[in-house]
């Protein structure tokens, strides 16, 4: 084995280690969820960004603040309102002036998307237009400002939370802000045990202290060496088509995606199912990627890719019915 290999067997085995710390603290805040906080994960050290769904008061907000404390990352929270403004997010050039030359020039202050981990929340209850603004931030790390680009911090990790579009007050998220986002997480009611329990852990006076289990460097690392696993080719073929299948247009999308998609998923998918199924892989504790890595990772990672058409909310169908029909067709 080479010295190469060896150091990735390692950060591998320290990955594990990393993930079972970082749900064990986790579980002295957040009860049960036990599917969203791995998808969670899988995005983290896939260095993709997390959209949460659910309605208030399933610890949306909790699990991310209790993610940034346990990662020891400088963390910043904004609230996404109707009335908050593109420059409120990545912030704005104020001109000052030299108190002894008097010679004024710009100053860039940044905007609380200049941080490790981003908490966007309730992000559809903002227009369009502010929620463009973390497009560019999303995509390639950096924000521009005038003439100038500033670089944002590294690891940039943004974890939105958004309620259900059936209620009030609420603005769709536009297709190009949705395909940023590597997966959705669905956030569900917990069950009547979970329930009791988070009644009789959270009506006291104990206070949990959440201990840091991992770095902004190790996060880094860890995500460069998921980057690092091979993936067989017969795993990335399963992907791509995976990915083309949803494609209504697309020789390989089945009747009922013809029926009832108005739009599938693009090439951005195909990257998220491969690198997805690398991150749980190696969480999982295995340097070898497989086709059920790809069928595990696929619904977060395509529902909210889906333009479903009014033909499939007429009859009811989902866009998670829509994926289980597809690995079916082509497990």
């Amino acid at each position: 084995m080479t010295t190469d290999a060896r150091r990735d067997t390692a950060m591998a085995e320290r990955l594990v280690e990393a993930r079972e710390a970082i749900r064990r603290q986790l579980g002295l805040v957040i009860v049960g969820q036990d599917a969203v906080v791995e998808e969670v994960l899988i995005a983290l050290f896939a260095r993709g960004h997390c959209l949460l769904q659910g309605v208030p008061g399933l610890a949306k907000t909790l699990l991310v603040t209790s993610l940034a404390r346990i990662l020891d990352l400088k963390s910043s929270r904004i609230q996404f309102t109707p009335d908050l403004m593109p420059s409120d997010v990545t912030g704005t050039e104020i001109l000052q002036e030299d108190p002894v030359t008097r010679a004024r020039s710009l100053r860039f202050v940044a905007g609380p998307v200049f941080a490790n981990l981003v908490l966007a929340d309730e992000i559809n209850r903002t227009p369009p237009k502010t929620q463009a603004a973390l497009l560019q931030a999303m995509q390639e790390g950096q924000v521009t400002a005038g003439s100038t680009t500033h670089e944002l911090p590294k690891p940039f990790f943004v974890m939105a939370t958004q309620n259900p579009i059936e209620q009030e007050g609420t603005y769709p998220l536009p297709e190009a802000q949705l395909d940023r986002f590597f997966l959705q997480a669905l956030m569900d009611y917990p069950t009547l045990e979970e329930e009791r329990r988070i009644v009789r852990e959270t009506t006291g006076g104990a206070v949990p202290n959440l201990a840091p289990a991992l770095g902004a460097a190790e996060v880094l690392e860890l995500q460069d060496l998921v980057r690092r696993v091979p993936v067989p080719d017969p795993v990335a073929d399963y992907a791509v088509r995976l990915a083309r299948a949803t494609r209504p247009k697309d020789p390989l999308s089945p009747e009922g995606v013809r029926e009832w998609v108005s739009w599938g998923a693009g090439p951005r998918a195909s990257q998220a199912l491969v690198v997805g199924a690398k991150a749980r892989a190696l969480l999982d504790g295995r340097l070898a990627v497989s086709r059920e890595d790809v069928a595990r990772t696929a619904r977060p990672i395509l529902r909210h890719r889906l333009v479903l058409n009014y033909q499939a909310e007429a009859e009811g169908v989902r866009a998670d019915d829509l994926i289980g029909r597809l690995l079916d067709a082509l497990a």
